[in-house]
């Protein structure tokens, strides 16, 4: 018996033979998840606990919420699975790895072993590409996204700016393939994924794109990111920058100048430390206008600059 189980189990209710329908009851099942992933260290457990049990029973958070509240019960060999998914929470693998699922700005997004899961933050630095896309007075403007890992940039951006062209390149095999699948579910003809080195991307464009936008590796060698679904479980690839965490960002401003036509924008996700040392990388560059812009926690995040 797993160490969730086992908690489970250790409800009275669960264990008596005139309440064993109420081992499955949902808000009670609801309160043992949320206490195994509370002393698990799982950050907002309530909230994980809402979206395991919505996703065993193929339902979302509010409608858990109203099963908790009306003594709804749930099949025993669902409350197992539950259970099953709850322990594997608790030891921290990513909720994304779990569902298979990640939410971002206006897509679900499939995830797993191999992609770097999207974050939040992250949804503020497609806003900006997509306000900077459709800022274009081009009838139908290019967009690249550097390093595009699920395809969350490019594919929002196709999707949100339906008249634009855009590309995601990638060069990890696994993420390409997630990348790939994602683009087919999505459904955006208006986008390609292709695999290749950002570096040696897409020379076929130079000159001709109005948006270039990247998340890259930031974090240097030095740094351990402080959560284990992060450390443990995202790719090294898709974290580490070299030395200062700046080495993938100088190949991003290198092909991104090789991309932009004039007036062109450039936007690049960093750490909250690291837009000083890149405003000063993309001028020493060539780069014109540049300017770091706040997250919606006020952190700075993402650096922008005009070819």
């Amino acid at each position: 018996m797993t160490a969730a189980e086992s908690a489970f189990a250790a409800d009275p209710s669960a264990t008596s033979s005139a309440s064993a329908a109420h081992a499955g009851a949902v808000d009670q099942v609801l309160a043992r998840s949320t206490d195994v992933l509370a002393r698990a260290g799982v950050p907002n457990p309530r909230v994980d606990a809402e979206l395991l049990i919505g996703h065993v029973l193929g339902v979302g958070r509010g409608r858990i919420q109203a099963l908790a509240l009306t003594g709804s019960v749930m099949a025993a060999s669902e409350a197992v699975e539950v259970a099953e998914l709850v322990e594997r929470r608790a030891a921290r693998v990513p909720l994304q790895h779990i569902t298979g699922r990640a939410a971002f700005r206006r897509l679900d997004l499939a995830v797993g072993p191999g992609v770097f899961v999207p974050r939040p933050e992250t949804e503020g630095v497609a806003g900006l590409a997509i306000d900077a896309l459709l800022a274009s007075a081009e009838p139908e403007p290019r967009a690249v996204d550097l390093g595009t890992g699920s395809g969350a940039i490019a594919l929002s951006l196709a999707v949100e700016v339906p008249h634009a062209r855009v590309w995601g390149v990638e060069n990890s095999p696994e993420a390409f393939i997630w990348a790939t699948q994602n683009q087919r579910e999505t459904g955006a003809d208006n986008a390609t994924i292709v695999f290749v080195d950002l570096a040696d991307a897409l020379p076929d464009l130079d000159g001709t794109v109005s948006v270039v936008v990247s998340n890259p590796p930031y974090i240097p060698l030095g740094a351990i990111p402080r959560d284990p679904e992060v450390r443990l479980h995202d790719p090294h690839a898709a974290l580490y920058g070299g030395e200062d965490g700046l080495d993938v960002v100088r190949h991003v401003s290198a092909t991104a100048r090789r991309l932009l036509r004039s007036g062109g924008a450039l936007l690049i996700e960093h750490g909250e430390l690291q837009g000083e040392e890149i405003r000063d990388l993309l001028t020493a560059d060539g780069w014109r206008a540049t300017a770091t812009h706040p997250d919606l926690t006020g952190r700075p995040r993402t650096t922008s600059a005009l070819r």
